[in-house]
C-alpha cells in the first residue's frame, strides 16, 4: 500500500472538515452534518480494504466519494452563494485527482507516458482550488456580514414591534381613560346645566317675588282711592235719593250731587285702570318671553318698575327710605324691544341700586347722607340710552371686571344667586344687540348705562 495514497485519504478528511466548517453545516443541515462527521469511517474502511487486497485502487476511490458528498452538501444548501463557489473550487481538483488515480491503476503505462500532463492538470486544479477558495472565503465573510445585518434588522424589527405593541396598549389604555373622563364630564355637564336651569329659575322667582312685593304696596294706593271714592259715591247717591222723595225738590242740589258723583266715578275708573296696569305689568313680567319685539314706551317701563323695585325693598325692610327721581326724554318715543325681557333688566338694575344705597345707609354713611336713585333716558344717535345712577357703596375695580359673570355676586349667601346682572347682560347684548356698561367708584356710587338700538 502506497504511503502517498494514505496521505491523500487524510487530505480528503481535511477537505470534508473544512467544507463542514466553511458552510456551517452543523447549524444549517444538522442531520447531514452528522453523516459528514462519520466520513472517517469510509476512509478507514477503504484503508482496511486496500491493506487486505494489497492494492491502492480502493483508496483512490475516496476522492469520488468525497466529491459526491461535497456535491450533495452544496445541493442541500444551494441557495447559499458561498456553497456554490466552493463547489466550483473543489469539483475540478477532486475530479482530476480521482480520474488521474484511477487511470494510474487501470492504464498504468498510459499514465506513466503522460505523467507530465497529469501533473500539469493536477497543478492547475490545485491553483484553481486555491483561487476559488479565496473568493469563496470573501463571499462567506460578505454573507456573514449580510446575515449579521439581517439579524440586527430582525432584532430591531422585533424591538420596534414590541414597542409598537406597548404603545398600542398604552394608547388603548389612554383612550379608555379619556373615554371615561369624557363620560364623567358629560355627566357633570348635564348636572351643571340642570343646576344652572334651577338657579336661573330661582333668580326669576326671586325677581318675581320682589316684583310681587312692590306691586302689593304700589297697588294699595289706587285700591284705597277706589274704596274711598266708592264710599263717598254711595253717600251721594243716598242724598240724591232722599232729595228726590221730598215734595219740594232742590234741582240745583241734585245737579251738584250728580256732578260730584260723576267726578267720583271718573276717579274710580282712573285708579281702577291704574291698578289694572300694575297687574298687567306683573303678568307680563312673570310670563315667559315670546321673543317677539314690540313698540314699547321705555319711559313708562322705567317709571313703573322704579316704583315697584322701591316698594319691593320696602316690603322687606320697613325702616328703609330713599329718594328716587326720573329724568325722562319725552322725544324718545316707542322703541322696538321685548317688553318682558327689558322689564326684568330694569327691575334688576333698580333693585340693585336701592340695595346699594340701603347698604351704605346701614354702614353709616356721611353726615346728611340721603339714599338716592336717579333714572334717566336719552335719545342719542337714534339709540335709546337708559342710565341708572345711585349714591350707594360703589363697586371696586377688580369686582367690576367680574360683575357680569354668571354666579358672581357680592351679596351675602342667600341674598343673591349671581345671575341677575349676568342675565341682564345677555338680554341686552345678545337679545337686543345693545350694550350694558358700568361706571363706579367705591364710596361714591355707581352708574349703569344701557344702550338699545332705536
Amino acid at each position: 500500500m502506497n504511503q502517498d495514497e494514505i496521505f491523500s485519504s487524510f487530505i480528503t478528511l481535511a477537505i470534508i472538515w473544512q467544507v463542514r466548517r466553511f458552510l456551517d453545516t452543523r447549524n444549517r443541515i444538522p442531520q447531514w452534518d452528522r453523516m459528514l462527521q462519520r466520513f472517517w469511517i469510509v476512509n478507514v474502511s477503504f484503508v482496511i480494504l486496500s491493506t487486505a487486497i494489497d492494492e491502492d485502487f480502493p483508496l483512490r476511490l475516496i476522492w469520488l466519494f468525497a466529491l459526491a458528498a461535497i456535491t450533495y452538501t452544496v445541493w442541500l444548501i444551494k441557495d447559499n452563494q458561498s456553497a456554490r463557489t466552493l463547489l466550483i473550487a473543489l469539483a475540478p481538483f477532486m475530479f482530476f485527482m480521482a480520474i488521474s488515480k484511477i487511470i494510474q491503476d487501470v492504464f498504468p503505462h498510459f499514465a506513466k507516458a503522460h505523467d507530465d500532463f497529469f501533473e500539469s492538470i493536477n497543478g492547475f486544479a490545485l491553483f484553481w482550488l486555491i483561487g476559488f477558495f479565496i473568493v469563496a472565503n470573501r463571499q462567506k465573510k460578505a454573507q456573514v456580514k449580510i446575515d449579521e445585518e439581517r439579524a440586527l434588522e430582525a432584532e430591531q424589527r422585533r424591538v420596534i414591534e414590541a414597542k409598537k405593541q406597548e404603545l398600542e396598549y398604552l394608547v388603548a389604555e389612554r383612550t379608555a381613560e379619556i373615554t371615561r373622563q369624557k363620560e364623567e364630564l358629560e355627566l357633570a355637564l348635564v348636572e351643571l346645566k340642570s343646576t344652572q336651569t334651577q338657579l336661573i329659575q330661582s333668580e326669576k322667582m326671586a325677581s318675581l317675588g320682589e316684583l310681587t312685593a312692590g306691586i302689593a304696596h304700589e297697588i294699595q294706593n289706587p285700591l284705597n282711592f277706589v274704596n274711598n271714592f266708592s264710599e263717598v259715591s254711595i253717600e251721594l247717591i243716598d242724598e240724591l235719593v232722599d232729595e228726590q222723595v221730598k215734595p219740594h225738590r232742590d234741582t240745583e242740589l241734585e245737579a251738584e250731587l250728580l256732578t260730584d258723583l260723576k267726578q267720583n266715578l271718573q276717579k274710580i275708573n282712573y285708579h281702577g285702570g291704574r291698578a289694572s296696569s300694575i297687574v298687567k305689568g306683573m303678568l307680563q313680567h312673570s310670563r315667559t318671553s315670546t321673543g317677539q319685539r314690540e313698540p314699547t314706551d321705555i319711559n313708562s317701563l322705567c317709571e313703573e318698575y322704579l316704583r315697584l323695585a322701591y316698594h319691593g325693598l320696602r316690603a322687606k325692610d320697613k325702616s328703609f327710605n330713599a329718594l328716587f327721581s326720573t329724568d325722562l326724554d319725552s322725544s324718545l318715543g316707542l322703541v322696538s324691544l321685548i317688553p318682558q325681557d327689558i322689564s326684568r333688566v330694569l327691575l334688576n338694575l333698580f333693585t340693585n341700586a336701592f340695595y346699594a344705597v340701603q347698604q351704605r345707609q346701614k354702614q353709616g354713611g356721611p353726615l346728611g347722607y340721603h339714599p338716592t336713585v336717579i333714572v334717566s333716558t336719552r335719545c342719542v344717535n337714534k339709540e335709546a340710552v337708559i342710565t341708572v345712577a345711585d349714591n350707594g357703596t360703589g363697586i371696586a375695580d377688580d369686582v367690576k371686571q367680574k360683575i357680569f359673570q354668571p354666579f358672581f355676586t357680592t351679596k351675602p349667601t342667600g341674598e343673591g344667586t349671581g345671575l341677575g346682572l349676568s342675565l341682564a347682560y345677555e338680554i341686552i347684548t345678545k337679545g337686543h344687540n345693545g350694550t350694558l356698561e358700568v361706571e363706579s367708584k367705591v364710596g361714591e356710587g355707581s352708574k349703569f348705562i344701557v344702550t338699545l338700538p332705536g
